[in-house]
């Protein structure tokens, strides 16, 4: 029995992303935060309407200051002879600033939500300013 579990939709929200984003001609980004109270994984709405972030600007401003969470990104790149690839990565955002209580249940989720999501790899980062390096730590 595991610690964590997924809200009722974001184990078929995370599928549906997965795929539709591999199709994408822009980057695409999900996040999933963890609930403190009962550690409930969910998706992290970029606004009212949208869970899907098409942008790295949007998504720098949508990260928080003091608190961390996972980031779906598939993120579509032409390579030199001319074909298209789209690495499906999850971002591991831990800020400085956050609580090390946040810090260690996000981190004992990161295997769980990994699996689940069926990402090629994580990268962690400590600052959003480290998305503007996105790309070199991609290819």
């Amino acid at each position: 029995m595991s610690l964590y579990t997924f809200a009722d939709t974001t184990r078929q929200t995370i599928n549906k992303f997965r795929f539709a984003s591999a199709r994408a001609k822009n980057p695409q980004a999900l996040i999933l935060k963890i609930a403190k109270t009962d550690q409930v994984i969910s998706i992290d709405p970029f606004d009212d309407d949208t869970l899907i972030i098409s942008s790295i600007d949007d998504l720098r401003e949508t990260l928080p200051e003091n608190a961390p969470r996972l980031v779906l990104l598939s993120y579509p790149h032409v390579l030199p002879d001319g074909r298209l690839t789209a690495p499906y990565v999850m971002l591991y955002f831990r800020p400085p600033t956050a609580s090390q209580t946040l810090l260690m249940s996000y981190a004992g989720a990161v295997e769980l939500i990994r699996n689940e999501s069926n990402v090629s790899r994580v990268i962690e980062f400590e600052d959003e300013d480290d998305l503007d390096d996105i790309e070199a730590l991609l290819f």
